[in-house]
């Protein structure tokens, strides 16, 4: 089983910032609020939260679920 990553860098579509986040383990996050320019981000259409959208990995029910994913034909 691969591990499982819980910290993501997450950018601000609006401004650029990049924040380093902890993500929940077990739940999706679907709103964030900008540390630099208070925007709020929400999930783009088919993503299931802000660090799938915005951030440098998926979130750990994303990243466990492609793990379990069978690799062969």
């Amino acid at each position: 089983m691969t591990a499982v990553t819980l910290e993501s860098l997450l950018t601000c579509p609006a401004c650029g910032h990049v924040e380093r986040e902890t993500m929940p383990e077990n739940a999706c996050q679907w709103f964030y609020e900008c540390r630099h320019c208070h925007a709020m981000l929400r999930p783009k259409a088919g993503d299931c939260c802000v660090f799938c959208s915005y951030g440098s990995v998926p979130c750990p029910p994303v990243q466990h679920e492609r793990s379990q994913r069978c690799c062969g034909p």
